[in-house]
């Protein structure tokens, strides 16, 4: 337990000290085909309550806001949670990834989008459990991860696991999902230049 703390302070502290240029540097990402592809699979009718998990300052909650939906945010970093409730007004729930409290079966749609893969491999598949249980039934899980070869561990002060399209299938799908679709990203480009891998999912009826 005392390493997994460890993990979630050293990380949140450097989004902490750096939130202001992580703004700056990702406010203008174009991240639409992500935002299009849980959007497209979520069986529900508009407007749709989203969580934006690990939202950061707020970038995407103000684009489904804008869209005409009920985003709500999560962030483990006090300043995001400050800015994103800022920039765009939405509830945002201040929340450490690994100590979450969610309510049950609030959401239409679960937005991962660069955070789930802070998550130790050892505590992925019960952190997806709970947020397959904050969905309604046949939610939608997105999750756009940087891929790799299945290394963990520390890169500066952010604690990542990199995980391939096999390993992460197998996390997702042992957590109670069944895979619509997955793509790599930025689109276009020969696979070594894409370093995203982006995957659509739907809680699997028990």
């Amino acid at each position: 337990m005392a390493e997994l703390d460890d993990i979630s302070l050293r990380t949140l502290a450097h989004y902490d000290g750096s939130a202001e240029a992580f703004f700056e540097a990702t406010r203008d990402h174009d991240v639409s085909q992500n935002q299009a592809a849980l959007l497209r699979h979520i069986e529900g009718q508009p407007p749709l309550a989203i969580l934006d998990f690990g939202c950061g300052p707020g970038r995407d909650l103000k684009a489904f806001q804008s869209q005409g939906h009920q985003p709500v945010g999560l962030d483990g970093s006090a300043r995001f949670v400050e800015m994103a409730r800022a920039y765009s007004g939405c509830e945002v729930l201040h929340q450490d990834f690994l100590k979450l409290d969610l309510p049950k079966a609030r959401f239409d749609g679960v937005f991962a989008n660069a955070s789930l893969f802070h998550v130790p491999r050892a505590e992925i598949g019960r952190v997806l459990g709970e947020l397959r249980q904050a969905l309604k039934p046949r939610g939608v899980l997105f999750s756009s991860n940087p891929r790799g070869d299945n290394r963990e561990g520390w890169s500066g002060e952010r604690y990542g696991c990199y995980h391939d399209l096999e390993a992460w299938r197998a996390i997702v799908v042992g957590a109670g999902f069944d895979e619509l679709e997955h793509y790599y990203r930025p689109t276009g480009l020969p696979r070594a230049q894409q370093p995203w891998l982006a995957s659509v999912w739907r809680s699997r009826e028990t």
